[in-house]
């Protein structure tokens, strides 16, 4: 039997001393027909374990639905990892960030009435019960010491930066415990004293978290965990981007220095991340520190491994770092050409709010999509009007247009704080709001979505609104009507659909820079949300969801194509990149 422990000063494999190399894969953001392709590259970089955390969301979308099926199937890509000769970290959460909508937690949990996570509340605790053990029933007859690849399990997610209960710390390791986990237990907090006393518990190894001043953040480290392995569980080797900024790079020479400081002084280390990946469908988190901003499609991170799966500089300069420290294979890993870039052309069309269903019953105010049991995406609005004159929300969650008689006569932008807009008269008015993205940590956790509060007309509340979730797939698959195809702009918002031809199955990249706001879907595969806003202005398809022959093509937009084409680029597009 395999043994894997914490000793004095080293982690021990088998009793001897062990450095972890480790990079970071999220199965659930990599297609799983190329999960194998890129443990693989992982194991030619150096690296010597992978770690990934698990998402209840992914898992658990609808109460006791339980999905471990395909991109879900976390067992096979733990098997995966034993096939390449590698070990695992598992970081369950249930809280996991990420950059992930609404930070992994499942929309029906965070919805329940007076639930308190993240912490001893009975309601929140029997829930993450079960999805916890759930998630060990794969994990633990993985474990090192039964013949599997799994050598640390985490407990949380950086909570000292959320709260300070131990009880349910102790909770969540009682669980893992009694759930049959014997590997060593982990905690990880960003290197302040304060994050680094209240996010743990003395039986758990303290890691931390940082991307640069290595020798710095590793002393505040030991200063918390004065005995075994440091370790930085989380380098930043690179960052997120969100829409309207930039498409944030950082310096492969710096991060190779930073690397060699931390591999210098003995440390071992986790790549956050190695791939990124895609926040493929509706997926992506936000951030709000005061302006709403939520998180664009890709995950590239730039990462030693891009969204696409082809090594970068960065790549190199950390296999470089790693060689001085550890035996590298010297098999390098094959980068794909460009891309194929096919012609297509979109021939059928049908406005979106003629695709929907019938609607439903009135209420005074609009219900959020939280009430509507709809964790993301589009929901319509719509009332009789009046009147001419001002119409304001308490505030839209996150992003709404307006229409009088099926004419838009304006937007509302929670990124913006717009709240108010004048209306022309008409007979009824309609408010198309998107939920953008969930805020992927802290106390908006859960918070609800859609049209927040009473709207009012002229300061007095409009009522009898009805509301219609729009269910993006069978938006998408509606039936539509030929278009002219004389390249001729499209208004929004619509259901557009076209093809193009393929002579082998490819990985593409959609280039969305002629179009505005919306979705797009591949073979009925949604890739993802596009905006010309930026910065990214590709939308990556995996060449899995693609096949020879004819594939479909078809788009949600909301604003307007400039025309009735569509482009692929021969690789990313991902925005100018600032360090």
């Amino acid at each position: 039997m395999t043994t894997f422990t914490i000793g004095d000063t080293d982690f021990l494999l088998d009793g001897q001393p062990h450095r972890i190399l480790s990079g970071a894969i999220h199965y659930f953001r990599v297609h799983p027909d190329r999960w194998a392709d890129r443990i693989r590259k992982a194991r030619l970089m150096g690296l010597n374990t992978i770690e990934t955390y698990v998402a209840w969301n992914a898992h658990e979308p609808v109460r006791g639905q339980w999905d471990v099926a395909g991109a879900n199937d976390l067992g096979r890509f733990l098997d995966l990892i034993a096939a390449e000769g590698m070990h695992a970290i598992v970081r369950p959460g249930p809280y996991i960030c990420a950059e992930w909508h609404n930070g992994g937690l499942p929309v029906w949990l965070t919805a329940m009435e007076g639930v308190a996570l993240r912490r001893s509340d009975p309601t929140y605790l029997g829930e993450l019960e079960r999805y916890l053990r759930r998630v060990y029933e794969i994990v633990a007859p993985r474990q090192i010491d039964r013949g599997g690849p799994v050598v640390l399990v985490q407990i949380e997610n950086e909570y000292g930066a959320y709260g300070d209960d131990k009880d349910y710390l102790r909770e969540l390791v009682r669980i893992t415990r009694d759930a049959g986990i014997s590997v060593p237990l982990t905690t990880v907090d960003q290197p302040q004293p304060q994050m680094l006393r209240d996010g743990s518990l003395p039986e758990l190894h303290r890691t931390a978290s940082f991307g640069s001043h290595a020798t710095e953040r590793l002393a505040t480290l030991r200063a918390h965990q004065s005995t075994g392995p440091l370790m930085c569980s989380e380098f930043w080797d690179g960052w997120f981007d969100w829409w309207g900024g930039v498409h944030h790079t950082t310096s492969a020479r710096d991060a190779a220095a930073e690397l060699d400081t931390l591999l210098a002084a003995g440390a071992s280390v986790n790549l956050y991340m190695f791939h990124g990946g895609t926040n493929f469908g509706l997926t992506n988190g936000a951030n709000d520190k005061g302006r709403y901003l939520p998180l664009v499609t890709s995950y590239d991170y730039d990462a030693p491994l891009d969204e696409a799966g082809d090594p970068t500089e960065k790549y190199y300069a950390l296999r470089d770092v790693i060689a001085q420290y550890a035996p590298v294979p010297d098999e390098l890993p094959d980068s794909a050409g460009p891309a194929p870039t096919p012609a297509a052309v979109f021939t059928a069309a049908a406005p979106l709010l003629r695709t929907l269903p019938d609607l439903l019953g009135t209420a005074d105010e609009p219900p959020t999509l939280d009430a509507l049991g709809l964790a993301s995406g589009l929901v319509l609005y719509s009332a009789a009007l009046p009147e001419a004159g001002v119409f304001e929300v308490d505030e839209v969650r996150d992003q709404a247009w307006v229409l009088v008689d099926g004419v838009r006569v304006g937007s509302l932008s929670r990124t913006r704080h717009e709240r108010a807009l004048v209306v022309p008269a008409g007979a009824r008015i309609d408010v198309l709001v998107e939920e953008q993205g969930r805020v992927n940590y802290d106390h908006r956790l859960g918070e609800p979505k859609g049209l927040i509060g009473a709207p009012r007309l002229n300061g007095r509340a409009l009522t009898g609104w009805t509301a219609t979730p729009i269910e993006l797939e069978a938006a998408a698959a509606a039936s539509l009507t030929d278009l002219p195809g004389d390249g001729t702009p499209i208004a929004g918002p619509v259901v557009v659909r076209g093809s193009f031809t393929l002579d082998a199955q490819a990985d593409l990249f959609v280039d969305t820079d002629v179009w505005g706001k919306g979705f797009a879907f591949v073979n009925g595969f949604l890739l993802g949300r596009y905006w010309s806003n930026g910065p990214q202005h590709t939308l990556f398809v995996p060449g899995p969801v693609t096949r020879a022959g004819r594939n479909d093509l078809t788009v949600i937009e909301l604003e307007q194509l400039l025309t009735d084409r569509a482009r692929f680029a021969p690789g990313l597009l991902l925005g100018p990149g600032e360090e």
